[in-house]
């Protein structure tokens, strides 16, 4: 798995996007692992189509809603 510091995929979101795309990315910060990117395909592989919860499914509408246009500046 690829794996990236924080300030790296911040400042190289469009890299963290492709990269993700071509398989799992872990993202650490201060020496831990905080989080992992994964493409649309994969979270529907590792949740096999089940729906996922609703608060989580409306958070993620609320990041994309509310930061679209970042994403899109970034990529």
């Amino acid at each position: 798995m690829k794996a990236m510091f924080a300030s790296d995929a911040k400042n190289q979101f469009g890299r963290l996007l492709d990269d993700a795309a071509k398989g799992p990315v872990l993202i650490r910060k201060h020496g831990r692992d905080i989080a992992v990117v994964i493409s649309p395909e994969e979270f529907k592989k590792l949740t096999n189509g089940r729906a996922i919860k609703a608060d989580f499914q409306n958070s993620l509408e609320r990041s994309l809603k509310n930061w679209d246009g970042v994403y899109q500046a970034l990529a």
